[in-house]
């Protein structure tokens, strides 16, 4: 059974993965308006990892005999001043998740809840590749500085992103 206070932050985790989705909806919605379709590609793999995550908490949230509890979804920017702009968002949001991720470690471990928080670690693995993944696109946007080719080059790439779904989850 999964006490209250880690269904009500999984419930909130739940929130802030839709939030996510819908933060690189909009992204995506910007790549698109300039035609730049890799990058919307990326962004839309993105989506689906997010979506994905909501699912996982969940299916685990009702395992558990818990309750999930929609919420209202904050509404994301939709304007960004370049790529550049846009990907450093995405950086520092998932940052942001990565906190939040390791908050809810803190709550399963101060709530003696095991199963839990070994359910947390694949979410902490997850987010190191979350910031990683993100990380390259920025390191290689800031190298290809204010060049076109290395725009159209960098959206070929991304272009090439396809969504793997986590072990035990459909597409």
């Amino acid at each position: 059974m999964i006490s209250k206070k880690v269904q009500d932050a999984f419930n909130d985790q739940i929130n802030a993965e839709l939030y996510s989705a819908y933060l690189y909806y909009s992204i995506q919605a910007y790549f698109e308006e300039l035609n730049l379709e890799g990058f919307a590609n990326w962004m839309k793999i993105q989506i689906q990892e997010e979506l994905s995550h909501v699912a996982k908490f969940t299916n685990f949230i009702n395992e558990r005999g818990g309750r999930v509890i929609p919420k209202a979804i904050e509404c994301p920017p939709i304007e960004w001043e370049s790529p550049m702009v846009a990907f450093e968002a995405t950086f520092t949001h998932e940052q942001a998740v990565s906190v939040s991720i390791n908050k809810l470690v803190d709550i399963a471990i101060a709530e003696n809840d095991h199963a839990s928080k070994i359910f947390l670690d694949w979410f902490v693995s997850e987010q190191v590749e979350e910031e990683a993944s993100v990380n390259a696109v920025v390191q290689k946007l800031k190298l290809m500085k204010d060049s076109p080719h290395g725009l159209f080059m960098i959206d070929r790439e991304l272009a090439q992103r396809v969504f793997t779904p986590p072990a035990g989850q459909a597409t």
